[in-house]
Parts: C-alpha cells; sequence; structure tokens
C-alpha cells in the first residue's frame, strides 16, 4: 500500500491521518460493519415481526417499522456486554503490535463472510443465524491469523463459551416454548387463544392483540440489545486496530478516578504482604506498572489498556481461586475496583451505539418477506395460531434476554424458530411440523459454522496478497 499520509476529518472521529491506502481500507471497513449491521436487521428482525403479520395483529407496515424502532432502543440502551465478549474472541493483542494492514485483512474478512452467508440464506428464505456466522467467520479469520503469523489467534475459551450459548439456546427454546403451549392447552383452555386467523379482516380479539403486539416488542428490543451489541464490538474492532490512541482506552475517565482505584487495590495487596504469597505478586507488579504508565497513557494508550487488562486478569484470577488469602471484604473491595478499572477498556462512544441503532433500525425495515413467510408458513403444516406465536415469543425475548444480561451472543432466529417448532409440537405432535423446511433450516444450522469459517479464511488469504 502507498505510504504517503492523507489527512481526513470524520465527524465523531475526528481528524485521521493514514496513508492513502490505509484510509481507503478504513473507510471501506466502515462501510462493512454498517452493511452488516443493516443485513441483520432485514434477516434477523423478520423473525420479531413474522407472528404479529401472521395472526393478524398488526399488519406489516405497521409492524416491520415498529420493530425497526424497538430494534434500535435495544441497541441505544442495552449496554456493552455482549460488545466487548466479541471483541474478545479475536487476538487484538497480537494484531496491535503487527502492520494495521493485517487488522484489515482480519476485519474486511470477519464481515465480508458474514454477509455473504447471511445475504445467500435470506435469499433462499432460510432462517439462519447471523450470531452463528458471525462468530464462525471469527474463528476462521483466527485460523487464517495463526497460520501466517503464529500464535492465539482465537481465545477457545470465550468461543466455547459462546459456542454453548448459541446451541444450548434452541433446545432451551424449544423446550420451554412446548411447555407453555401445553400450560395454555391444558391450564387455560381458552379457546380464542387457539384461533387460526383468515382472510384480512379476522383479526384477534383486543386482549389477544395487546399480547401478541407487545411479545413483538420484547423479542425486538432484547434482539436490538444482543444482535446490535455484536456490531458495535466490531466497529470497535475497527478503530482500535485502525486509531489505537483515540479508542484503546476511554479517554473520558480522568486520571484521578483511575489512580484512585489502582490505590485502592494496591493497599489491600499491600496489607495482605504480596512476598509471602506468590498470587498476590503479579498483581502488585502489574498496579505499579500501571501507575508508572499512567502520566503517558494518552501516548501510549494500547500499552496502557493491556496493562489495566492484566490487573483485571490477576483479579479474577484471584476471585476464582479455590482457597483465597483475601478475606470476604477485601474480595469485595477489589471486585469493585475491578469494575471502576472496567470503565477504562470496555467502552463505546454514544455514536457507535448511535450508528449500529440506526443500520438495525434501516434494516429491519427492509427485505423482511422471505423470512417472515417461512417462520410463519412453513414451519408447521398448518397457519400459526395465537397461542402458538405468543409462546414461541416469550420465550425467544425472555432468553434473549437473560443471555444479554449474561453478556452472551445468542441467535434470535434460532431460539425463535425453535419455539415455534415446539409451540407446533405442543399442539399436535411430530406430524404437525413441515419436514422439508425443518431439513432446510438443519442443514443451514449445520452449514453456517464450517462455511463462515472457510469463506473467513479464503477472504483473509486474499486480503493477505496485497498487503
Amino acid at each position: 500500500m502507498h505510504l504517503f499520509l492523507n489527512s481526513i476529518t470524520l465527524p465523531f472521529i475526528g481528524e485521521i491521518a493514514l496513508s492513502g491506502g490505509l484510509l481507503i481500507v478504513f473507510l471501506i471497513c466502515l462501510l462493512a460493519v454498517v452493511g452488516f449491521e443493516f443485513v441483520n436487521g432485514f434477516h434477523d428482525t423478520a423473525n420479531a415481526v413474522a407472528t404479529v403479520i401472521y395472526t393478524k395483529a398488526l399488519k406489516p407496515v405497521y409492524a416491520i417499522p415498529w420493530s425497526g424502532f424497538w430494534n434500535f432502543l435495544g441497541v441505544a440502551v442495552g449496554g456493552i456486554t455482549v460488545a466487548m465478549g466479541i471483541l474478545k474472541l479475536v487476538p487484538l493483542n497480537e494484531l496491535m503490535v503487527l502492520p494495521v494492514e493485517v487488522g484489515a485483512c482480519m476485519v474486511l474478512s470477519i464481515l465480508l463472510a458474514s454477509i455473504i452467508w447471511n445475504l445467500g440464506t435470506w435469499y433462499l428464505g432460510i432462517p439462519c443465524s447471523s450470531s452463528h456466522t458471525l462468530i464462525g467467520a471469527m474463528i476462521g479469520a483466527g485460523l487464517a491469523f495463526t497460520w501466517y503469523y503464529g500464535g492465539a489467534g482465537v481465545n477457545w475459551g470465550k468461543a466455547e463459551e459462546i459456542g454453548s450459548s448459541l446451541i444450548l439456546s434452541p433446545v432451551l427454546g424449544f423446550g420451554a416454548a412446548a411447555l407453555l403451549m401445553y400450560f395454555l392447552i391444558h391450564v387455560l383452555k381458552s379457546t380464542a387463544l387457539f384461533h387460526i386467523p383468515h382472510g384480512e379482516d379476522d383479526r384477534p380479539p383486543l386482549l389477544i392483540r395487546a399480547l401478541l403486539i407487545t411479545t413483538c416488542t420484547l423479542v425486538s428490543f432484547f434482539h436490538g440489545s444482543n444482535d446490535g451489541q455484536k456490531g458495535v464490538g466490531l466497529l470497535m474492532l475497527i478503530l482500535i486496530a485502525f486509531l489505537p490512541a483515540k479508542f484503546a482506552i476511554d479517554h473520558s475517565v480522568g486520571d484521578d478516578k483511575i489512580l484512585a482505584a489502582l490505590n485502592q487495590t494496591e493497599l489491600i495487596i499491600q496489607r495482605n504482604n504480596p512476598t509471602q504469597h506468590k498470587d498476590l505478586q503479579g498483581l502488585d507488579a502489574a498496579i505499579r506498572e500501571a501507575k508508572a504508565q499512567l502520566p503517558n497513557k494518552t501516548k501510549n494508550a494500547f500499552k496502557f489498556r493491556k496493562q489495566v487488562q492484566t490487573i483485571k486478569h490477576e483479579l479474577d484470577a484471584i476471585a476464582k481461586a479455590d482457597k483465597s488469602i483475601l478475606s470476604a471484604a477485601d474480595l469485595e473491595t477489589l471486585h469493585k475496583e475491578s469494575e471502576k478499572l472496567d470503565k477504562v477498556t470496555d467502552f463505546a462512544p454514544i455514536w457507535v451505539i448511535a450508528a449500529i441503532s440506526i443500520s438495525l433500525g434501516i434494516g429491519t425495515m427492509v427485505g423482511w418477506k422471505r423470512i417472515v413467510v417461512t417462520i410463519g408458513e412453513k414451519i408447521g403444516n398448518e397457519h400459526l395460531n395465537y397461542a402458538q406465536g405468543a409462546s414461541a415469543e416469550i420465550v425467544a425475548a425472555a432468553t434473549i434476554g437473560l443471555s444479554t444480561a449474561f453478556g452472551l451472543p445468542v441467535s434470535t432466529t434460532h431460539v425463535l424458530s425453535s419455539g415455534i417448532a415446539g409451540s407446533m409440537v405442543a399442539s399436535g405432535g411430530k406430524g404437525n411440523l413441515n419436514n422439508n423446511t425443518l431439513k432446510n433450516i438443519a442443514i443451514a444450522w449445520v452449514l453456517t459454522l464450517p462455511v463462515a469459517i472457510v469463506l473467513a479464511i479464503l477472504l483473509f488469504m486474499l486480503f493477505h496478497l496485497f498487503i
């Protein structure tokens, strides 16, 4: 790439000085992450509106903007726990000691592999997990990184944690929706709930309509709070990789607050005589190093980020030790100070959250129909009734909300599709399921991870030719 410097000023980011080629790649990466979240909007959010559309609770012209708005709100207020989990899946520390072009290769291979598979499954009308696709692409890019540069390209501990969430959530969705449906059938016994609407004017009663709209709202909100955070994490990855001085740490956190947290932590460690406890020696040294770096943290932002993360890692290790050498009160204090230090490294500017929110919200309003038809008509052998739609969405909203609270990405598509299937089985047994549709969904589910991995590896190798 060319070595001459170009300077450009972007809103919210400020002045950027990158080589001509890198500046173009940086802008392409920004466009790609917005594109990924846009595709995620119409690919995944169709799940949320399928039930209200097919039960005639809302017409599409109202349902789509309504869901888009709540997706937007979900990203805006959903926090960044999931986003930071996504960020921790890639070898960020290793990337930062290599040329920026390597980070660009990784980011672009992840985003384009995800977009390609998402668009392909959307075109075929197959509900497929954007989360599953993204994780596969990140693993593929990480494997390619290891091949070229050695080291740990994938955080396998985090990948296992996320993978367990993605695998277990649809199983829980199926079982919980089936149980809820059994409850409605055998305990509540409201015949109005099991009506199958026919014709445009056959709308649900007011209370049932309110229930269906509420469940659609909750799924849309929690989808935004979970899936939207993945886009936030990817955008932060781009910003840290290209502009570490500006985005590796949150410069709005004052030196006095950081120093106070470090001093309080150091005080507890010193009180417990670290020279006699090997577990405390590494933490004590890390704190002293961070305090020495603090006056120059703006110049060496990524180095300071790594030092803070080392402290947090040591604190976590001490807290998880079977026989802790610290009292419960000291452990509680250290936990509070660790949370304060989290704010230095785990953050996303408001404009990042807003950009992803808008992309997801607008994407929700485009291209929704293909997936909606599959969810509403083709999973079961009969049209969706009110109880089935409500059961699936209640379970989906609860599952996604809990996953977000624990900082785990989960597939809205898998949870809701399995919830629909569970409610169908509870209504009429296995014969009530459309085997052809389920087979297509299962094939896509099985293929998503390996295809995304292979796509990301091939794209990384292709982009690497131009470094």
